[in-house]
């Protein structure tokens, strides 16, 4: 089995049993990633703890296959990390999707790197960032306050 087949069965996997997509108790943030190019909308929820450390997240919402794989695989990555850890999963994942990333630091994302390809579709590019930005867009409303 090629490398793509590996990563398109990661993304199928992620879009048809995400194990994220579900309200969780208790959020410190919500907030709303709308691609209205493709029709995208999720709400994203996390839980962040007093020392800084993702505790929880979850997702609602619809859209096509990658955007849905992508949230779910992001909250994977972001489970347990400190939100500087979390912000430089985002800029590094940002680097990959752009083409712009080394094979370390893509290798780094674990199953994130199976989206590597949408680089190369940028229509569909809107789609696996899209809940990476409302992350991050969430963490700098949160270390603002």
């Amino acid at each position: 089995m090629d490398l793509k087949q590996i990563y398109r069965e990661v993304v199928n996997e992620h879009n048809l049993y995400p194990a994220h997509k579900h309200d969780i108790e208790n959020p410190t943030m919500t907030l709303q990633g709308v691609n209205p190019t493709c029709g995208d909308d999720i709400y994203l929820q996390v839980r962040i703890n007093d020392e800084g450390v993702v505790e929880e997240a979850g997702f609602n919402g619809e859209g096509c296959a990658v955007s849905q794989a992508s949230t779910d695989i992001m909250i994977d990555q972001m489970i347990g990390k400190t939100r500087e850890e979390a912000l430089k999963l985002v800029e590094n994942f940002m680097d990959m999707i752009h083409g712009d990333a080394d094979e370390e630091t893509i290798e780094e994302l674990d199953e994130a790197a199976a989206l590597q390809d949408v680089a190369h579709m940028p229509a569909r590019a809107k789609c696996a960032t899209l809940a990476w930005h409302t992350f991050e867009k969430m963490m700098a409303g949160e270390i603002e306050d």
